[in-house]
């Protein structure tokens, strides 16, 4: 049974970004009964990172000790889409595309959480029933003054862009979802405070007593600047290959070691403040912070032995300058890759090339990594788009290994 053991208060407290009120969440853990702590998930994309970890591993902390994990599908909500920290009106997903987000969100939840002591509720069980007497009393509940404080609302305000009336009932929606499930906590990113807090003044309105508002810092991706997203190419995935995993974690920012180890890795907080400290009088050297933080996370996803052999490999494809022995074959079609400029003359087509061996998703997204300077064969940059037949006709292109980036490797086994 939950206690208001001030242990566990301090364990929930560390790493958060913010706890409203302050004093609440200590009134909520003396109730002694389990608290319901609810976390609503958006499923507009299907894979998560580590930076959506971080509120999942919190919400872990509160399972472990004993706590609901109340998770809300927004399977409704998600028709709206949800406007924070958006620039214009989001697109609405189909109802196939929502679930088939959800279920991969859930596969992958469950390297995180407990997912067989989980509740898991969708909101269209309430928000699909509602009349439009419903809707009426719950937009009463708020006005809209309230509303355009709203950080992302005021940009798009002053600027004349349109705000769908819908996107105003978005923060409603999830504060409902608080009514229906009784909340005592709800957890997010910083970028939520809003919702989260609109929560509050519902429940209020509903005659429940107010939610906890339970905010995690937002993850910065490995480009070290923006917040961790698919979108900007700058996300450590939570399947993500042990390899592919631990080579992104060496491309961190040394500034962020510190933050990764406290909201990513295993570590408790005195074991993190310590890594902190140790990095800050300069007696712990970056590169080896960084390598104890990327086995610690990789360890934590895969295993300690995947993350032993993750770090071998990195040294032999970095420290040793060496091609891997893993890397893998693809079969490469002549007619996509082969092109005849004029009578008697080919080339190849890298772009076409790198698509073919699953290096790049597109021929745009390929220009532009040889624009980079990313792409190498056999260990030499590929400075065009184009290499003329005598340097890539097709006995010497059979077996050359091409390479994307700092991780990812492919071999032409054959043409077809």
């Amino acid at each position: 049974m939950p206690t208001s053991d001030p242990r566990h208060l301090g364990l929930l407290l560390s790493g958060a970004a913010d706890v409203i009120p302050r004093d609440a969440l200590e009134g909520k853990l003396a109730l002694g009964r389990p608290l319901r702590v609810k976390l609503g998930i958006d499923p507009s994309r299907p894979d998560l990172h580590l930076g959506h970890a971080v509120v999942l591993r919190k919400l872990r902390q509160f399972q472990d000790l004993g706590h609901a994990a109340v998770l809300i599908i927004g399977d409704f909500t998600g028709l709206v889409g949800d406007p924070s920290g958006q620039s214009d009106t989001r697109p609405m997903l189909t109802a196939e595309e929502m679930e088939e987000n959800a279920r991969s969100y859930f596969e992958q939840a469950g390297l995180v959480l407990d997912m067989d002591r989980a509740e898991v509720r969708r909101n269209s069980e309430w928000l699909g029933a509602m009349s439009m007497a419903d809707v009426l009393r719950l937009t009463s509940s708020y006005t809209v003054a309230r509303m355009l404080e709203r950080d992302d609302f005021q940009g798009r305000y002053r600027e004349g862009r349109p705000i769908s009336v819908v996107e105003f009932l978005y923060p409603l929606m999830q504060a409902y979802d608080s009514v229906a499930v009784e909340a005592d906590v709800e957890m997010g990113g910083t970028d939520q405070t809003f919702n989260l807090l609109v929560g509050r003044d519902i429940q209020q309105a509903y005659g429940q007593d107010p939610q906890v508002v339970f905010t995690m810092p937002l993850l910065e991706g490995t480009d070290g600047t923006r917040k961790m997203s698919k979108s900007f190419d700058n996300f450590v995935g939570l399947t993500d290959p042990p390899e592919e995993m631990f080579g992104k974690l060496m491309s961190v920012p040394d500034e962020l070691i510190g933050k990764y180890l406290r909201l990513c890795s295993p570590l408790s907080s005195v074991e993190a403040d310590r890594a902190e400290a140790e990095l800050a009088d300069g007696s712990a050297h970056p590169n080896e912070a960084k390598r104890r933080m990327a086995r610690e996370v990789v360890a934590l996803y895969h295993g300690p032995e995947a993350a032993r052999s993750a770090e071998e490999r990195f040294d032999r494809v970095f420290r040793e300058h060496e091609i891997p022995q893993d890397v893998p074959d693809r079969t490469v079609r002549r007619s996509r890759v082969f092109v005849e400029k004029e009578p008697g003359s080919r080339i190849l087509h890298v772009p076409a090339l790198l698509v073919e061996l699953e290096l790049a998703d597109s021929r745009t997204g390929a220009r532009r990594l040889i624009d980079q300077r990313g792409v190498r064969r056999d260990g030499r940059e590929v400075a065009g788009q184009e290499l003329p037949w005598s340097e890539a006709g097709e006995e010497s292109l059979i077996g050359s290994v091409w390479q994307v980036g700092r991780r990812r490797f492919a071999r032409v086994a054959a043409l077809d």
